[in-house]
């Protein structure tokens, strides 16, 4: 008995943000979202869907709950690129090919609707945000914001007629207390261009992560998915952000006092989520301020340089900037993603730092007109 539910009220959009922690029960490596924020996440209070609309459907088998799909209209991409695509994206399913189909089936039928072709994913909810299946890498949990599920999803997806449309690949090193020379060598370079760096305040972040956006919707207009990031989402963004940023991780490099570059790591609250199991009460609240303090590593959230000043040595001295506030706060660990498979500057910058890749998430496609 197989039953599909589009999400119509608050009670079934808990059961939708809630049901991973049933399909993950048992799974160390999961990390769940807090439920209360997730929630809101799904709904208007998120910028997102001012330029956007999505349905979030639920599968039930034998009554209960066994998937879920969302069906995502994009604007801004489809007034950015006009290619008809549109989007599936926070898909969780049991390893299942009538439920799966099913789910694909509630999202491709409301893109048709439409008249959007294509659908990709999966998006949750967009690029500028989680993306991809873990396709390889699951032998280590994944970082905050790094798409975690069982490798059954991606034969789900193409036993759908999917097809791979592109990578995303992630890279991880030791934080060293030294950097190589080359690093340190082009920074200098750059210094001595005029290129300065500074650390954000954080009691500023939103007006200090506008400068992001400026390098960002410059650097990153001419790469594959992108769609231009408003001044609400980086207010948005910011709120999230701030419990967890660390100044000395978030560098702006400046020329003239005019921004050319950014870079923005995080400590891995996934350490901290993974124990919370998706519920903020004040005993988990007393384990997370515990845990906190013990975070052992760092992902690279937010990246760039705008392209005059690309190949300068800007990048070069932001990560010597980062790593040594690494250094300082004592982490262990550094992920650089996620980077699109054929970015090969940014993979050529990962390896001049000895990084490796070690997971990589996987997008996909299929005609659906």
């Amino acid at each position: 008995m197989l039953e599909i539910k589009e999400v119509t009220n608050k009670k079934y959009l808990k059961e939708f943000v809630s049901l991973p922690l049933k399909l993950y029960k048992k799974d160390s490596f999961y990390a769940s979202p807090l439920i209360k924020d997730m929630m809101e996440h799904l709904t208007d209070k998120n910028p997102f869907f001012k330029r956007a609309k999505a349905k979030f459907f639920i599968a039930y088998k034998d009554g209960k709950p066994a998937g879920r799909v969302a069906a995502i209209v994009n604007y801004a991409h489809l007034e950015f690129h006009n290619d008809s695509v549109g989007f599936f994206g926070l898909f969780e399913c049991i390893n299942d090919k009538e439920v799966a189909n099913a789910l694909f089936d509630k999202a491709r039928k409301f893109l048709l609707k439409n008249n959007l072709k294509i659908m990709r994913g999966p998006m949750n909810l967009s690029t500028n945000e989680e993306c991809g299946f873990l396709y390889e890498g699951f032998d280590t949990p994944s970082m905050i914001m790094i798409p975690y599920n069982p490798p059954y999803y991606n034969e789900l997806s193409e036993a759908y007629g999917m097809k791979k449309v592109k990578d995303l690949f992630c890279f991880i090193v030791d934080v060293p207390e030294k950097l190589p020379v080359k690093i340190d060598r082009v920074a200098q370079f750059a210094e001595k261009h005029g290129i300065r760096t500074r650390t954000v305040k954080l009691k500023n972040l939103k007006e200090e992560l506008y400068a992001f956006m400026e390098v960002y919707n410059e650097a990153w207009q001419d790469n594959w998915g992108f769609i231009p990031i408003t001044k609400e989402e980086i207010d948005y963004m910011a709120e999230k952000l701030k419990p967890v940023a660390i100044p000395e991780l978030v560098i702006v490099a400046e020329k003239d006092a005019e921004p050319v570059g950014f870079f923005g790591a995080i400590p891995d609250f996934n350490e901290v989520l993974r124990r919370l199991k998706g519920r903020l009460t004040p005993l988990s609240i007393i384990k997370a301020l515990y845990y906190r303090k013990k975070i052992q590593s760092i992902r690279l959230l937010l990246f760039g340089v705008k392209s005059n000043f690309r190949h300068k040595g800007v990048e070069s001295i932001m990560i010597r900037e980062a790593f040594r506030g690494a250094v300082r706060h004592g982490f262990k660990k550094c992920e650089f993603s996620w980077i699109l498979e054929d970015n090969y500057d940014t993979i050529n910058l990962t390896q001049i730092v000895g990084a490796k890749k070690y997971k990589t998430l996987r997008i996909y496609e299929r005609r659906i007109d």
